[in-house]
């Protein structure tokens, strides 16, 4: 049976049982999202998934700027009882029409007063992933209807498609 930790965007899932080394795992693994979430050039445009397996750790996902993979693999790699690193974070194409889309898109979501509440955050929870066109949405809202709303605001002039990995954190209850 597979043991480790994946976090997505913020929030950490369990991938395998609860044995001493998944508990280690899940300390790495949020040692790791700290590094990453104080780390000052991440943005609501970069997104980065992390799995942490016996003390190795992948990080995957999307960057905006070269200077940021490198940036966050040294973070990570400095973040006390990672064994050993797989970056495959992929930079994104420095497009002037991704740009502007991204910023369309951010400012249609975090502009309606529905997320004005996250727009408010520190580290806002909703990443716009903008590849040549294609739109990609990944975070954490608090109900099904805030990830249906920001589908619908996505759906900019521009955008050729747009993807909701945006997932409705669980409340017990």
């Amino acid at each position: 049976m597979r043991t480790g930790l994946l976090l997505v965007g913020w929030y950490a899932l369990a991938v395998g049982a609860g044995s001493a080394a998944g508990a280690q795992d899940a300390q790495v693994a949020g040692r790791v999202r700290d590094a990453i979430a104080s780390y000052v050039h991440f943005t609501i445009f970069d997104d980065v998934a992390v799995i942490v397996e016996t003390g190795v750790v992948r990080l995957d996902g999307r960057v905006t700027m070269p200077f940021k993979r490198d940036a966050i693999e040294k973070r990570v790699r400095a973040v006390e009882g990672v064994r050993e690193i797989a970056n495959g974070i992929e930079v994104l194409p420095l497009l002037g029409t991704d740009i502007e889309l991204r910023r369309s898109i951010a400012s249609a979501i975090y502009g309606h007063p529905a997320f004005w509440p996250y727009a408010s955050m520190a580290r806002p929870p909703i990443h716009i992933v903008v590849e040549r066109g294609h739109v990609r949405l990944t975070g954490v809202v608090s109900s099904r209807v805030e990830r249906q709303l920001a589908f619908a605001l996505a759906q900019v002039p521009g955008a050729f498609g747009v993807k909701n990995e945006i997932t409705v954190e669980r409340t017990d209850g």
